[in-house]
């Protein structure tokens, strides 16, 4: 075993950027995914525990903000930024060539995103718009990182990220306001989820194909996916225009129509990355039956505009389908490139896998079928709690132990 690279401060690199900078300090902070994937895995299954706990036993989760507003709240704005976070800040210096955020500056970064968490566990302590301001400082955090992260290396074709961030930011004051202010936070919701959607198509859009390319190419296929090209584009755009639609007139009969352009669009798309070639790896396998969420999605969307299914089933059908789902696969990828490890599922791997994608089926059910709705909800937040279990209980000694010595090995 060897210890982490390192290099000096002022280096600038124009490749793929070393893992794990800091040389002081534990390796938890050495870079952006360790502490971020470790405590926002952790934070699923605690806040998911704690949620069933207040349906069961009425426990007071969130205090006066109300234990549904407090679930919402952190499947939206405190597990899955954390998430989030340790992705971009492992991802961006990689796209930009300049060195990640590792040591003290990482430090302060994840106490702001606990604070948040611990404000919102019961913000009547310091006062509802108290802790709402707590917890409003991690995204626009993250935000400011990455944008200085982008524009100092000049790759201005990311900036679209920025634009993600900054939509979740005022997603998530937009949140409070209406829980504070006793309205509704149904545009809030909305406007996250398609956020989070939107960073998928972007993003899963560079990252799967590419995987599956490599992959492939490993085993001397001859067709690979079919590389980024104008379809990519206008499915992406169409699918922006379909999910603002929603944001703005869920109900409305024209985002029917934009929405189940833009699901047939993506559901094309994913096509052409040839999934199916990749079903001997789950570890590329839950990335494209992920995605095939975000055209689940979408369909979900054109039903909802229809009066078909209610809000929260297509809420949940993109938070747990799509938007989870791409997050336990690109945790669990990640955790095991950048610490050294093969690059293939482990059975516990694979059934945390198969944990969230009945989790994803399940909840948007219980909604759907009424007179199964409590075991509908106690399975599939089982499900959701084990399949984060698992990677903690897997890939948090990757996370706490220094990188192996694995050449060849990436995330």
């Amino acid at each position: 075993m060897t210890t982490e690279p390192q290099e000096k401060p002022t280096v600038r690199v124009s490749r793929a950027v070393p893992r794990g900078l800091a040389t002081t300090g534990p390796i938890l902070l050495s870079y952006g995914f360790r502490p971020f994937f470790l405590g926002g895995g952790s934070w699923a299954v605690v806040a998911m525990v704690l949620w069933i706990a207040a349906l069961m036993f009425g426990w007071p989760i969130g205090g006066d903000y109300g234990a549904a507003h407090w679930h919402a709240h952190e499947m939206l704005f405190g597990f899955t930024p954390a998430i989030l976070a340790g992705f971009l800040l492992t991802a961006v210096p990689n796209w930009t060539g300049r060195l990640p955020v590792s040591g003290p500056p990482l430090m302060v970064l994840v106490a702001i995103w606990a604070a948040g968490r611990l404000a919102m566990l019961s913000p009547a302590l310091i006062g509802a718009t108290t802790a709402a301001a707590v917890d409003a400082l991690f995204l626009p955090s993250l935000l400011l990182i990455c944008a200085r992260e982008v524009v100092a290396g000049r790759k201005w074709s990311d900036l679209k990220v920025v634009g993600g961030l900054a939509a979740l930011s005022f997603a998530n004051i937009l949140f409070h306001y209406a829980v504070i202010g006793e309205v509704h936070s149904g545009v809030a919701n909305r406007l996250a989820v398609s956020a989070y959607v939107m960073l998928i198509t972007i993003i899963g859009g560079r990252i799967i194909p590419s995987f599956t390319r490599n992959w492939l190419n490993k085993l001397g296929y001859k067709k690979f996916p079919v590389p980024h090209n104008r379809f990519d584009v206008i499915a992406i755009i169409v699918g922006l225009v379909a999910l603002c639609a929603w944001v703005m007139c869920p109900e409305h009969p024209a985002t029917a129509v934009l929405a189940t352009i833009a699901g047939l669009l993506h559901a094309i798309r994913l096509t052409r990355w040839r999934g199916w070639t990749t079903w001997p790896e789950k570890l590329l396998v839950i990335l494209h039956l992920a995605y095939a969420f975000v055209a689940f999605g979408l369909f979900g969307i054109a039903l909802g505009a229809l009066g078909m299914i209610d809000e929260l089933s297509v809420l949940h059908l993109l938070s747990v389908g799509a938007i989870a789902s791409m997050m336990i696969a690109v945790m669990s990828r990640v955790t095991r490139g950048h610490t050294g490890r093969v690059l293939t599922a482990s059975p516990m791997t694979s059934v945390s896998y198969a944990a969230i994608l009945l989790a994803a089926v399940l909840r948007p059910l219980a909604n759907v079928l009424p007179e199964f709705y409590n075991p509908l909800i106690a399975a599939a937040g089982l499900f959701w709690i084990l399949a984060f279990m698992l990677f903690c209980w897997e890939c948090g000694p990757m996370l706490l132990r220094v990188r192996r010595d694995a050449p060849g090995q990436s995330a």
